[in-house]
């Protein structure tokens, strides 16, 4: 069974209607939801881990 895709930042602010400032400024606090982040640096979160959060 194939893995569903991680969500995008932009699309995980756009759901939650959040700027990524303040999205980034709970992240360093531990507070936001757990994220993966790519060899790129880019970021993703899984679906399951946004719905629990």
């Amino acid at each position: 069974m194939a893995r569903p895709p991680a969500l995008k930042l932009a699309g995980v602010l756009a759901e939650i209607r959040m700027s990524p400032s303040a999205f980034y400024r709970m992240r360093a606090r531990g507070q936001a939801s757990r994220m993966i982040k790519l060899p790129n640096g880019e970021l993703r979160c899984r679906r399951a881990d946004l719905d629990a959060w």
